[in-house]
């Protein structure tokens, strides 16, 4: 299966019309996101909760790690350095954190409102090694920002 990206964005731009409230539009994301692909194993948001660090937010999958610092791990790299990570294989990754040990590759973006405010990251696992390519990292950057632009 791969995901129909257009029809993804409408379905979450109609659903989250109006919306500003960051928890009720990552809850919104997660859900539809993880339920787009069969590779998407987990799905959810880590939330900066105070300068340099990420506690869990809204997420589909099993349970994920309850507070990332940016100095460590997969999302930790993404928020720190407000840069996609795109991760073929999470055991290769300088201090991955486990937080499942099915997880074998990992999508991470950052996640900014209009004003460039960091709100957090969304992170995508697999349990496939590669799952990911650069037209999956394009296109969910791509609805990131227009569905996060008016939120704070």
């Amino acid at each position: 299966m791969s995901v129909d990206y257009s029809e993804l964005a409408q379905s979450i731009s109609a659903l989250t019309e109006g919306e500003t409230d960051t928890v009720a539009l990552m809850a919104t994301v997660a859900c539809e996101v993880h339920h787009a692909d069969v590779r998407f194993d987990w799905t959810g948001f880590y939330r900066v909760v105070e300068p340099k660090l990420l506690k869990i937010g809204p997420y589909q999958g099993g349970h994920g790690c309850l507070v990332i610092p940016f100095s460590r791990g997969v999302c930790g790299a993404a928020a720190a350095r407000r840069e996609v990570q795109l991760v073929d294989d999470v055991d290769a990754f300088p201090g991955h954190i486990a937080c499942s040990s099915s997880t074998k590759s990992e999508l991470v973006l950052p996640v900014e409102n209009a004003q460039g405010e960091l709100l957090g990251v969304f992170d995508i696992d697999s349990d496939r090694p590669a799952a990911f390519t650069q037209e999956d990292s394009a296109q969910i950057a791509m609805i990131l920002a227009q569905t996060f632009r008016d939120a704070g």
